[in-house]
């Protein structure tokens, strides 16, 4: 290739490479904002399916959304006029008997076990007992303080990150057909009907995934509430929503949050409930694993297990545990075009 203008091609391609990098610096920064969008049209395509079913109810999709966003509103408002209390409560009190319980820690017999199983090569009631002295002093309580700052800060910025979420989700849900329609528009009209019956495979089978885990992990969550009021478990509804968050987070949410609320229960109350905790979590998961799901799941979407596991991981890399959240139905979402474009194409070449 002759080139006529060495210069006017280099400075060509300069540009380009700096336009790319911004592009690509643009984008980094914008990783937040973008994030807060698509966990916004994630949770929207899951309360499609519910002004869909209202408007099936000869309601018009004004009320209808109007209906879904009060309902919204008020489970939010709800959860945050009660949380937020309680976790107040019951972190100060975690607080202010930590060393009492630390102290208290050297008395149980399974650190006597312990010691004995270590041969003596530690000693765990001095670690204990130098950890209860070490929060005693009022020095290591305000480095405590300003590191419970960083962590209050995080928050506060957790709290608004959520807020702007659910501000996004109602915007979204309340446009989410204008939204589709322009889509559409974008699309060659030769091509059109074939893109919104796919369209409409993904995004409904995206809506019945949400519903569905929303399901799983309220059904966690009130079940684990009734348990520990019953067995006298410290803080019920706290640990209630510990249990329906993590029980959002595919293949390992709920054992995660099983463990959790076991050893917190352990600190807070007693060995006799966190056993009890522990068998009940044991029958729980092999229930749901065997019963409840698949019958809130059946009309969700459907990917092989190694898909499962392969996808919740690549997403939890990427973005956390939102992008574990959101893989399942991304992959389901691939599964359903390689099917129904690219192996047909294929087939006829």
């Amino acid at each position: 290739m002759r080139i006529q203008n060495p210069f006017r091609v280099g400075l060509i391609g300069t540009l380009g490479v700096g336009v790319g990098l911004l592009l690509i610096t643009s984008i980094t920064s914008l990783a937040t904002v973008l994030t807060y969008i698509g966990a916004a049209l994630f949770l929207s395509l899951g309360l499609d399916p519910l002004v869909s079913w209202l408007e099936k109810r000869k309601l018009p999709r004004w009320s209808a959304i109007l209906i879904v966003v009060v309902v919204v509103l008020a489970a939010v408002a709800a959860l945050i006029l009660t949380i937020i209390p309680l976790v107040s409560e019951q972190v100060g009190l975690f607080v202010k008997t930590l060393p009492d319980i630390l102290t208290n820690l050297s008395d149980k017999a399974w650190i006597d076990a312990l010691n004995q199983q270590l041969g003596g090569w530690v000693d765990v009631n001095a670690l204990l007992d130098q950890a209860a002295t070490w929060l005693k002093n009022p020095a290591n309580i305000t480095n405590l303080a300003g590191g419970a700052l960083a962590v209050g800060v995080s928050i506060v910025n957790g709290f608004f990150g959520a807020l702007i979420v659910i501000i996004l989700t109602l915007y979204f849900t309340a446009a989410l057909h204008s939204i589709k329609e322009f889509t559409y528009k974008l699309v060659p009209a030769t091509k059109r009907d074939k893109f919104i019956e796919l369209s409409g495979q993904i995004t409904d089978g995206v809506g019945r995934y949400v519903i569905g885990q929303i399901t799983l992990g309220l059904v966690n969550g009130v079940l684990t509430f009734i348990l520990l009021s019953i067995i006298g478990g410290r803080a019920p509804i706290v640990f209630a929503f510990i249990a329906f968050v993590f029980s959002l987070i595919p293949l390992v949410g709920t054992l995660t949050g099983s463990a959790v609320i076991v050893l917190s229960q352990l600190l807070l109350a007693d060995g006799t409930v966190a056993l009890i905790a522990v068998i009940y979590y044991l029958i729980y998961m092999q229930v749901e694993a065997y019963v409840i799901s698949p019958r809130i799941m059946n009309k969700a979407v459907s990917v092989p297990g190694s898909i499962v596991v392969i996808a919740a991981i690549a997403g939890g890399s990427l973005l956390g545990i939102l992008g574990a959240l959101v893989a399942i139905p991304v992959a389901a979402s691939i599964i359903i075009i390689v099917k129904q474009v690219v192996l047909p194409r294929q087939q006829e070449l």
